[in-house]
């Protein structure tokens, strides 16, 4: 195509075709566009500086149209005429840019950014919870990779963290570690503080955790003997009442210890356990089945002139500890290996499973976390129906297991 002196339109660019070897398009004042055999468009423009020609790269084509080619053109053009070299000053732009870059890169360090993700992202979890989180950033990642910029961190680095835990026996820690700074990673990522979450696939390079489950009772005949031997229970009153009521509600042992009176209601037999004691920070129900009910009315007498259902022995203000409840079971003569608090979970767990209630329905009840956000959103009230009947049917089941036991004693 010969040289032409008529400006360039967006029709003459749209149209312009590749052809066997590059070609210019000149718009005027030193603006040109180079049209290269791969079919590219770039802007370029030649300008004279000190008595030399010179070339500046003003963009691609469409990304920058002819409109904005002219201007970047015009401000080229101004600054030659004040004696400044447009190149050279892009090139310290570019520069400028880089070391900001550099210095974000540097201040993102894996703490900066940690405590960020932690301040942004743990605040709907329990108060004990995001201890343990920032107990175990502080105490077992920090000292190890904290000072590092989290873009300069590679999989070695995460898995040397881990390796601490994993040379002291902590399996499961050391697969926590891991998980925990995917977490800052993939946060990290989408702020656009590093690009890639270096912590993908990793714990496949640690030894498989042992599952260890806590002690519990789940035979029919053993949870009808431990019922008779929670009710011959002779220690402190609250501790009596929290073992007998414990089997029939299964809640965490948290979650009972610390129950107050203003939120439970025995005409509607229904306590509702505020969001801050539950684990993943959402109000829960529980349906009261009629011989829990009774229990809570007897105890009433003993505490319902003050806030807490389960007062401690020693101060009216304080609850009950789960030493304390654990302590009685192993007075009960229920050892380590045999029962725990949390046990009471999963014996009603893997009863109500044997005896067909739907898993959706038991999940429920033990407020286990809730991946789908919607019906997170609902959970309080979720399956409460069902849930109710549930409740009834297993008291009236665990009352049979006792009657059982006592026939067969």
């Amino acid at each position: 195509m010969p040289r032409t002196t008529e400006p360039l339109t967006d029709t003459v660019i749209r149209n312009a075709k590749p052809r066997s070897g590059p070609y210019k398009l000149f718009d005027g004042g030193g603006l040109f566009m180079l049209v290269t055999t791969a079919g590219g468009k770039l802007w370029r423009l030649k300008y004279r500086i000190g008595g030399t020609e010179k070339l500046l790269s003003l963009g691609v084509y469409p990304d920058v149209g002819l409109k904005d080619a002219r201007r970047r053109r015009d401000e080229a053009k101004e600054l030659v005429a004040q004696g400044i070299n447009p190149g050279e000053r892009k090139k310290e732009a570019k520069a400028a840019i880089a070391i900001l870059a550099l210095e974000r890169e540097q201040a993102a360090t894996f703490e900066a950014i940690a405590r960020e993700w932690y301040s942004k992202k743990t605040a709907h979890l329990t108060l004990d919870y995001r201890k343990q989180i920032i107990s175990r950033l502080e105490n077992q990642i920090f000292p190890h990779i904290g000072s590092k910029p989290i873009a300069s961190l590679e999989p070695a680095d995460i898995l040397a963290v881990a390796s601490h835990a994993e040379k002291r026996g902590a399996i499961e820690t050391a697969h926590r570690l891991i998980q925990l700074a995917g977490q800052v990673f993939r946060y990290a990522r989408l702020v656009r503080y590093c690009k890639y979450d270096v912590t993908a696939g990793l714990t496949e390079a640690l030894p498989a955790i042992q599952t260890k489950h806590l002690a519990a009772i789940t035979d029919p005949a053993e949870i009808g003997h431990l019922l008779r031997a929670i009710d011959g229970y002779q220690g402190d009153i609250s501790i009596a009442y929290a073992l007998k009521i414990l089997p029939y509600t299964f809640v965490r042992s948290g979650e009972i210890r610390a129950a107050e009176w203003a939120e439970i209601d025995l005409d509607g037999a229904e306590w509702v356990i505020p969001a801050g004691r539950m684990k993943m920070r959402q109000p829960h129900v529980v349906p009261l089945a009629r011989q829990v009910v009774k229990l809570l009315a007897a105890l009433r007498e003993h505490s319902g002139f003050g806030k807490l259902v389960f007062p401690s022995p020693f101060s009216a203000t304080r609850c009950i500890s789960d030493m304390g409840l654990l302590n009685a079971l192993r007075r009960l003569g229920y050892e380590k290996g045999q029962m725990t608090i949390h046990g009471f979970r999963s014996m009603a767990s893997t009863r109500l499973n044997e005896m067909g209630h739907r898993a959706d329905v038991i999940e429920a009840q033990l407020a286990h976390g809730e991946r789908n956000a919607i019906r997170k959103a609902y959970n309080r009230a979720l399956y409460l129906d069902e849930r109710r009947r549930m409740m009834d049917e297993w008291a009236e089941y665990l009352d049979g297991l006792r009657e059982q036991a006592e026939g067969g004693s």
